[in-house]
């Protein structure tokens, strides 16, 4: 199972957010290259960036610190927020992006989604986040009457890479995350399931890993700002 570091993006600065309120940021780091860099340097094999400003704006907005990253710091990553058209999914996929999420437009337009996935195999990744079980949109400000094991299975057939599934309910409150409705979603689907939201300790790490299905990874930020949970020894421990 993949440890993904999380740098959330807001007004140039890595964030973390209370359950996904904006107006309850908390800055740790002014420079996200550095924060990437530590990640890296730490032995993470993947990185998870969130444009938080772009996920309200519809476009990319963090596109500065977001292309810092990915020319300073040689591994993998994946971004979501403010990806809503072809042409900004070819434009970071050609910046060295390895992995677009898409989140909104996949309950607005879910036919971008498959043809996007079609055309970049590998490539696509959906972002599912839920609150209470029901989809939530354009930053989490918009609830929808979408459940989120029913907007998974729509793409069961689609290719995409994976399903980023974040309880929203639990981001960032350190909370521990929701393994139960995590685990439902990924053995309703045969789409490779990354977990987010509440990842607190190396102890919700290991029931991820152990809920009873195979799961890519699971996502963690202010945990590993904190200190709550060590990078290195998180990794060593998900590798044995």
């Amino acid at each position: 199972m993949i440890l993904y570091p999380a740098i959330d993006l807001k007004d140039g600065k890595a964030v973390r957010l209370l359950r996904g309120d904006m107006d309850k940021a908390t800055v740790f780091n002014d420079d996200p290259a550095a924060q990437a860099r530590a990640f890296v340097e730490a032995g993470c094999e993947w990185l998870h960036l969130v444009d938080l400003n772009g996920a309200f704006a519809g476009e990319p907005v963090n596109a500065a610190p977001v292309e810092a990253i990915l020319k300073e710091c040689g591994v993998p990553a994946q971004l979501g927020g403010g990806i809503r058209d072809m042409a900004t999914i070819e434009n970071w996929l050609e910046k060295g992006l390895a992995r677009v999420i898409l989140g909104t437009v996949a309950v607005e337009n879910p036919d971008l989604v498959r043809e996007a996935a079609k055309a970049f195999p590998g490539k696509v990744a959906v972002g599912i986040d839920a609150r209470n079980g029901m989809v939530a949109t354009k930053g989490w400000a918009e609830e929808t009457d979408v459940e989120a094991t029913d907007l998974a299975k729509s793409f069961e057939d689609a290719g995409v890479a994976a399903i980023i599934y974040t309880d929203i309910n639990r981001d960032g409150a350190m909370q521990g995350p929701n393994v139960e409705a995590t685990a439902e979603l990924a053995r309703a689907v045969s789409i490779p399931v990354i977990a987010s939201g509440g990842v607190s300790s190396l102890a919700d790490l290991i029931a991820l890993r152990d809920c009873g299905v195979a799961l890519n990874g699971a996502i963690s930020g202010r945990a590993l700002y904190d200190g709550a949970l060590d990078l290195a020894e998180a990794l060593a421990a998900l590798r044995a």
